[in-house]
């Protein structure tokens, strides 16, 4: 195989225009190839692999099968695809999404509260707070990259705890390096009270409860937390606020913050949020997503050590089939 130099921002052979004013046109790249003895009889896959060897294999597959590989000018779409003596394979060589990931977009942010150091939102429903698979783009985390310039500088645009997907409420977002040191420091020594409401399945004997269990990785899951000995420590505190026609309407404040933390405790002692579905709850009362919402938050600013106290009411789907 005989590759010439990567040609950055050159249109395929189609004629295709490229928007230079897309950011991911922008990073896009063409490399060309031409098969030589050797490669002759070669996969395709195998030949666009070795064009792009700082690509993950998996990635460049999916080049192939988007169709972003041509071979003497026609796309390709078959990885299996034997290549011939002579023939010129051209690669059009996409960022990966995760490349893309960590870049402002102006999503729409309810802002509660905005200083120089930090900012309080309230999340809606459906908004993921960070990049990940399944989710590069349309984040919390982009959103803040558009809305000030400072977020760049800070590691996870100054995100220093977070909220599932599904669940709504507030949270705090540093703006400056010192902010964020501070702010993780009162989440650690536990001086962040954060309070919960949540509709749970069942109805629950106790008026108070605390729940001490540790949690860590679900071994028969990857997906899910579990109540495992071997986890970090882990309490929440638990007030039934009502019960009644097969629900109960807690309270639950976090003394720690471990991932899907409420979820799995509530989950250990039988009662698992209503709709959520990976813990064993049901879809009920028109919720079909986890019915848990992050209602208050205080901590001492940063800046100054003066309180700081926010409410946000409920989304309106959990305040339909919120009982009382």
């Amino acid at each position: 195989m005989v590759a010439s130099a990567p040609t950055p921002q050159v249109p395929p052979d189609d004629g295709a225009a490229v928007d230079l004013d897309d950011p991911e046109a922008q990073a896009l790249e063409w490399r060309d190839a031409l098969v030589d003895a050797a490669a002759h009889g070669q996969r395709l896959d195998r030949c666009v692999v070795a064009m792009a060897t700082e690509f993950s294999r998996s990635h460049l597959q999916g080049l192939i099968d988007r169709g972003h590989v041509q071979v003497d000018g026609v796309v390709q779409t078959v990885a299996s695809r034997k290549l011939k003596l002579g023939q010129r394979v051209r690669l059009e060589l996409v960022p990966t999404a995760q490349s893309l990931a960590f870049r402002p977009e102006p999503i729409p942010l309810c802002i509660v509260y905005e200083d120089e150091h930090l900012l309080v939102v309230d999340k809606p429903v459906g908004l993921v707070v960070h990049p990940a698979a399944g989710h590069w783009s349309g984040t919390l985390l982009n959103g803040l990259l558009a809305h000030h310039a400072g977020a760049a500088t800070l590691p996870r645009a100054g995100i220093v705890h977070r909220l599932d997907k599904d669940t709504s409420g507030l949270m705090v977002v540093a703006k400056t390096l010192p902010a964020m040191t501070t702010l993780v420091r009162l989440i650690a020594l536990r001086e962040v009270r954060r309070v919960y409401l949540a509709l749970a399945m069942g109805e629950v004997s106790f008026d108070e409860r605390r729940i001490e269990a540790p949690i860590g990785r679900d071994p028969s899951s990857r997906v899910r937390m579990a109540v495992v000995a071997s986890g970090k420590p882990a309490r929440t505190d638990v007030r039934c606020l009502a019960r009644r026609d097969g629900v109960s309407a807690l309270r639950c404040q976090l003394h720690t913050g471990r991932t899907h933390q409420i979820r799995v405790h509530l989950a250990h002692i039988g009662h698992p949020l209503v709709g959520d579905v990976l813990y064993g709850g049901k879809p009920a009362h028109g919720l079909t997503r986890q019915a848990l919402h992050a209602a208050r938050l205080a901590f001492a600013h940063p800046a100054d050590d003066r309180p700081m106290s926010f409410e946000a009411a409920m989304p309106a789907d959990l305040a339909r089939a919120w009982i009382e």
